[in-house]
């Protein structure tokens, strides 16, 4: 299929292209952009005038639920989902059932997806066995089998020393870990940020330095190692510090935010809704505004949904009782677009966050409009709105905006170059 798209205005953080220009595409890939090629007659002609044309969004923390938890969500529910809010290609956390920690896992999700068909699915492999943090997995046929990268998530190592064989294995293969810092110990029986909010509303807290000792150790060992690590989910003002100093001493870490951080505060927890139970907690203001503007300098290089859809029944419990987690990647670009409408960043600063940004951080062959790309884009009305939960695909409810009236509006995903979701 051979096919032009004109009218748009074509923003491409990768070569800095903010401008209006047409893009055709011949089998799924950017034959060119401005001038049709010699020879090349459009099949299709779309005319998107008044819309922006980016490239699609990539999001590092997609939970898809699938095998294991088909109650919550299945590939096939949340990758549409994603596409719905801009997402070309993602990456799954290895949290199934079983978990992610064999290639036979990784090939049915991998195979589920390009079934569905409305993503890229870029599997996160289990760094240890059962996500147990006893005995390493099997990284490279994991990594053979389609894992672009590895993680324990919030599950810490049995023993320090088991993290750093991991971690040295890593290294050799040049393998990129992904962390998510927090002190088991520190952690242990919490559920919100202990702080005022915390205190007032009688829940047990958890504190700050949960994240900068566990942060502050994993920082030490990726100097020691010298694996390629990304820091996921970051929540404090001093991690954001820690992380920006060991980038400026030349280490080779990532970071990325949760993009409700960068929304909500633990002031939320006020209405004792377990819509906001998350894990890592929500944190204080102060902390808000300075992931905000760790965001803005380019300390952390990523946004993403860390969407993690949940049945009705997981959130109708008291508190802390509930499970943690928000759906949210069908309204990813969405709720991006309310940190251009407060100031914080330009329109092409924000698409970096969610496409190039992202798939820097791990490697990804996406987030770029350059010609022989594969032709994933999002096209999206910034002067229209959408109302959060107005179309629903995610199995999981369990989204605190609903109801909200959001700036800009996804009009269309591609995914090499065919139609994956159209409003």
């Amino acid at each position: 299929m051979r096919m032009t798209l004109k009218g748009a205005r074509v923003i491409d953080p990768a070569s800095q292209r903010d401008e209006n220009v047409s893009i055709h595409i011949q089998d799924g890939r950017i034959l060119a952009l401005g001038n049709a090629p010699t020879g090349f007659t459009a099949e299709r002609l779309l005319d998107y005038s008044g819309l922006v044309i980016a490239p699609g969004l990539v999001d590092l923390a997609c939970a898809l639920r699938e095998p294991g938890f088909g109650r919550k969500g299945n590939i096939a529910s949340e990758t549409l989902a994603a596409a719905a809010g801009g997402v070309t290609s993602l990456c799954c956390p290895p949290f199934t059932r079983p978990a992610l920690d064999t290639p036979a896992v990784a090939e049915l999700i991998l195979d589920r997806a390009r079934e569905a068909g409305h993503t890229k699915v870029f599997p996160l492999g289990a760094l240890s066995k059962g996500l147990a943090g006893e005995q390493l997995a099997e990284l490279v046929a994991l990594r053979d089998a389609g894992c672009v990268a590895f993680t324990n998530g919030l599950t810490q190592f049995q023993h320090i020393r088991t993290l750093r064989r991991a971690l040295e294995y890593a290294a050799t293969f040049n393998l990129t870990v992904v962390f998510t810092s927090q002190d088991r110990d520190l952690a242990e029986g919490g559920l919100v940020h202990e702080g005022p909010a915390a205190a007032f509303l009688g829940l047990p807290g958890i504190p700050e330095t949960a994240e900068t000792v566990a942060l502050a150790r994993d920082l030490l060992l990726v100097e020691q190692t010298g694996v390629r690590a990304h820091f996921s989910q970051l929540t404090s003002a001093r991690g954001v510090e820690m992380i920006a100093q060991a980038q400026a001493r030349g280490l080779p870490v990532t970071a990325d935010v949760a993009l409700y951080q960068l929304i909500l505060t633990d002031e939320a927890l006020h209405s004792f809704s377990g819509l906001y139970h998350v894990q890592p907690p929500l944190r204080s203001s102060s902390d808000r505004e300075a992931l905000r503007e760790a965001v803005r300098a380019g300390v952390i290089q990523a946004i993403a949904s860390h969407h993690q859809p949940h049945e009705g029944d997981a959130k109708r419990a008291p508190f802390g009782a509930t499970e943690a987690g928000i759906s949210s990647a069908e309204l990813l670009l969405p709720l991006a677009l309310t940190l251009v409408q407060d100031g914080l960043l330009s329109l092409p600063q924000l698409l970096e966050r969610l496409s190039l940004g992202p798939a820097q951080a791990l490697k990804l062959s996406a987030g770029k409009l350059g010609i022989g790309e594969a032709a994933d884009l999002v096209i999206f009305d910034p002067e229209s709105c959408t109302v959060a939960g107005e179309r629903w695909f995610s199995k999981g409810e369990n989204c605190p905006f609903m109801g909200h009236s959001l700036p800009g509006a996804v009009r269309y995903t591609l995914v090499d170059g065919h139609i994956s979701y159209q409003r």
